[in-house]
Formats: structure tokens, C-alpha cells, sequence
């Protein structure tokens, strides 16, 4: 669970932040007073050697215990029946030698005691003991109030944490919840909830943005099979007719009658297998797997129009002006190449030429035609689309819908418009190739200069 996780994660790095602190300030506290012990360890030795020395007797003090300690040994107490404190080597040196002095922590009858040995000034020296009990005492007090204070701390921020993030992360509880009911119910109209300027919220755009092309998808495929079943009524039609037809005859028509309703069934059986075959490559991309690579439109163009030559007999010419590389899929793009050839064959009488124009990164395709309406120049890339100068011609009526699809893939724009002197002019404009990939290069048969144009050699047109 995401909020479980980031709790942990926030908890975890508090407990960190706070237990180090913790640490420090109980290190920082223990020093302080121990300086603070030492400190009044040595104020008090000072007195106690400053009343001796003007022979008075220092009056008791809690805590505390002082004795004298002669040249010889000898301890005598400050304040009879007190504790004792053991003389050890370093402080019968001071009071032997009379310069000097000496520390020792000393333990007596359990209880620690820091003691301080001083010379005298009349010989001898004097021991100051401070008991370390208390400050024991004060050092475990704070360790266990700073240990029960961090662990207040790590729950509070634990359970802060958790409410602050059940609040941060509703939006993406209802996002989940959201998406969960859309694929289990398969209902594309379901709306997500609403994005604010965070990350979140921009997740839930791209959510959104995703869902609304999922909607666009669907009413697109249901359009397409609208479309489709429509379009195949008719061939269809046609088809169980002419088989009913020789169904009832059982051999009992004439055979110029027979001949023309077998070629019907040919003919429309044709025209249904085109338009199957339209309709697979408009419905599925069957170019996603190709990788963009640099294309040569010049190239591309007369490939296709040497196809279409052989195939139709027809003269096709390609010109080039200035042409531009384009970063595209190649496979893909012959395919509109060659639709748009297709179209523009099947729409020129018989005799009439054909050209493919290339200007910069501009294809065009003119034919000479019936032409197409102002008002009908958008809408010839539309699917199953005829004008009426062109229903009785025979197609699928996806060609041009085909290359419209392909190139707004790779993210270009379509065109049809007239052409002088008759005809229609077909064609597509694609971006330029990235300034890098596409400069110039060396003489090895690369251009370091666009050409003037681009013709047909000697012989190939036909």
C-alpha cells in the first residue's frame, strides 16, 4: 500500500532526524555538567585551602568531603565522623612535595567521588571529594525523559504522517477507484476526477488524455464498421444474386447470360477482396514496427512510378524541386505513394499522363480528371467518400482515407486541390529531417546542394 510505504519512509527519517539529536543533546548535556562539577569542585577546593590558610575551619558543605593530609600521611578529617576518602600515591606526592595537584575518581562505600588534591600553604595538602551521585541521578533523568520525548515524537509524526497522506493521496485513491470501475465495466464515458497542478494532477491529465483517445479509438472502429457494413452490402448483394441466380437456372440459361453473371461474380468478388483488404490495413497499422529512417522522396516517387508503369502502361513523370529528406517510415510511406498513384490512374482517361511533383519536403500527384469540388477537397480523405463526379467509378473508396492516416501519424498534412488546365493535384507535405542528420555531406554521390529538378530519364516513360 502506497500510503503504508511512504508513512514508513517518512517515519523512518524522523525517527533518524530525532534519535540523532537526541543523542547529541544528551552528549552535550553530560558534558556541560561535568564541566559544571569540575568547576565547582575546584571553586570549593580553593576555599577550603584559602580558610585553612587563614585558620579557620571551612564549615560542611552537602556533598562534599574534605580532609588534610600531611607531609608524612597522616589524614586528618575537616568534619569528624564524615567519610574518608582514600589517599592515593599522586596525592601524598602533592602534599610531600607541596606543588602540584592531583584528580582521582575514587569510589568509596558505592559511591563514586571526584576528588581534587591541592598543596597547602604551610605544608601538606588538602583532599576535596564531590560526590558524583547526583549528577548521576540528573544524567539519568534526562536520558530517560529525552528517550520517552523521542519516542512521543516518532508516534505523533507516524500518525500525522498517515493523515497528511491520506489526504495527499485521495486523489489518487479516486483515480484507482475510477480507472478500476472503467476496466471493469468497459464504459469509456465515466469521467476521472479533477486534476489539480501537482503531480498527481498531472497524472490524471495523462489519464485523461489517454481515456479520451481510447473514446476517440472506439467511436472511430464503430464508425469504421458502420461504414464498412455498407459499403460491403452492396458487393455483397450483387454476389448472392448472381449465385441464386445460377442456383435456379441450373444450366438452363443461355451461355452469353451465364458468361455475364459469372463475370459479375468475379467483378464484385474482386472488388470485395480490395475493399477487405482496405479495410485491415486502415483498421491495424501494419507499418508500427517499422523504425523512422531518412527517405529520399525523389526516390520513393519514381520506385512507385515504375510500378505503376509496367503495371498500367500509363506515362508517369517525376519532378523534383529542391527536395528535403524526411524522417519517416519508408514502407508506409510507399504506400501512399502507390495509393496515390492508384487514384490518380484510376481517374485520368485513358492516354493521359500522370506527375508526381516533389517541392522541398511537398509530394504532389496531379492526374487529369473530372477534377474535385472546392467543397468536397477535405472531404475526399474520408472514408468510403465519392463525389459525385466519381460514383460510378470502381475503388474501395479508403485509398486516399489510407494516406491521410498514415501521414498524420507521422505528422503531416494531406492536400487536394485543382490543377490547370484539368484534373485534380493529390498529395501530402511532411516535416523536414532534424538539421543534423540531414545536412550536407561529401561528394560520395550525397547532396551538398538540392538539384534544379528531377525527370524521368531517356526511356522510362511510357
Amino acid at each position: 500500500m502506497l500510503r503504508t510505504k511512504i508513512t514508513a519512509v517518512v517515519v523512518a527519517a524522523a525517527a533518524l532526524a530525532m534519535a540523532l539529536a537526541a543523542v547529541m543533546s544528551y552528549r552535550g548535556v553530560s558534558d556541560l555538567v561535568g564541566d559544571e562539577l569540575e568547576r565547582g569542585l575546584d571553586d570549593r577546593t580553593d576555599a577550603v585551602v584559602a580558610l585553612i590558610d587563614a585558620g579557620l575551619t571551612p564549615p560542611p558543605r552537602e556533598g562534599m568531603v574534605e580532609q588534610v593530609v600531611s607531609a608524612d600521611g597522616v589524614v586528618r578529617q575537616l568534619a569528624p565522623g564524615g567519610v574518608r576518602l582514600p589517599v592515593p600515591v599522586a596525592a601524598l606526592r602533592v602534599a610531600g612535595t607541596g606543588t602540584g595537584e592531583s584528580r582521582e575518581d575514587v569510589v568509596v562505600s558505592g559511591t563514586e567521588y571526584g576528588v581534587l588534591t591541592r598543596p597547602l600553604p604551610g605544608g601538606g595538602a588538602v583532599m576535596v571529594g564531590q560526590d558524583y551521585g547526583g549528577a548521576a541521578r540528573v544524567d539519568d533523568a534526562f536520558l530517560w525523559r529525552i528517550s520517552l520525548t523521542t519516542a512521543a515524537a516518532v508516534a505523533l509524526s507516524a500518525l500525522l504522517s498517515w493523515l497528511v497522506l491520506g489526504r495527499i493521496l485521495r486523489p489518487v485513491r479516486q483515480l484507482a477507484r475510477t480507472t478500476e470501475h472503467i476496466t471493469t465495466t468497459r464504459n469509456l464515458s465515466v469521467e476521472l476526477p479533477p486534476a489539480g497542478a501537482d503531480e498527481i494532477g498531472r497524472l490524471t491529465r495523462s489519464f485523461d488524455s489517454m481515456l479520451t483517445a481510447l473514446r476517440r479509438s472506439r467511436a472511430q472502429q464503430q464508425q469504421l464498421v458502420q461504414d464498412a457494413s455498407h459499403e460491403l452490402r452492396t458487393p455483397l448483394t450483387s454476389v448472392r444474386g448472381s449465385a441464386e441466380l445460377l442456383q435456379r437456372a441450373r444450366g438452363r440459361l443461355a451461355p452469353e447470360d451465364e458468361e455475364q453473371i459469372l463475370t459479375t461474380l468475379v467483378t464484385e468478388t474482386a472488388a470485395l477482396d480490395d475493399l477487405v483488404r482496405e479495410l485491415v490495413d486502415l483498421a491495424t497499422d501494419r507499418y508500427t514496427d517499422e523504425d523512422p529512417v531518412a527517405v529520399d522522396l525523389p526516390v520513393l516517387a519514381e520506385d512507385a512510378a515504375l510500378r505503376h508503369r509496367a503495371r498500367t502502361g500509363r506515362t508517369i513523370t517525376v519532378t523534383a524541386d529542391a527536395p528535403r529528406p524526411v524522417l519517416a517510415r519508408p514502407r508506409a510511406l510507399h504506400r501512399c505513394v502507390d495509393n496515390l498513384l492508384s487514384n490518380a490512374v484510376k481517374f485520368s482517361p485513358d492516354g493521359t499522363p500522370v506527375t508526381v511533383h516533389v517541392e522541398g519536403t511537398r509530394l504532389s500527384v496531379r492526374d487529369r480528371g473530372p477534377g474535385i469540388e472546392p467543397a468536397e477537397r477535405e472531404a475526399v480523405f474520408g472514408r468510403f467518400h465519392r463525389g459525385p463526379r466519381t460514383q460510378a467509378t470502381p475503388g474501395s473508396g479508403l485509398g486516399l482515407a489510407i494516406v491521410h492516416d498514415i501521414v498524420a501519424a507521422e505528422g503531416g498534412t494531406v492536400f487536394a486541390t485543382g490543377a490547370e488546365g484539368g484534373g485534380a493535384e493529390v498529395g501530402f507535405a511532411l516535416p523536414p529531417q532534424s538539421p543534423p542528420a540531414a545536412a550536407a555531406r561529401g561528394p560520395r554521390g550525397n547532396r551538398s546542394g538540392p538539384p534544379a529538378e528531377r525527370r524521368d530519364p531517356p526511356g522510362r516513360e511510357r
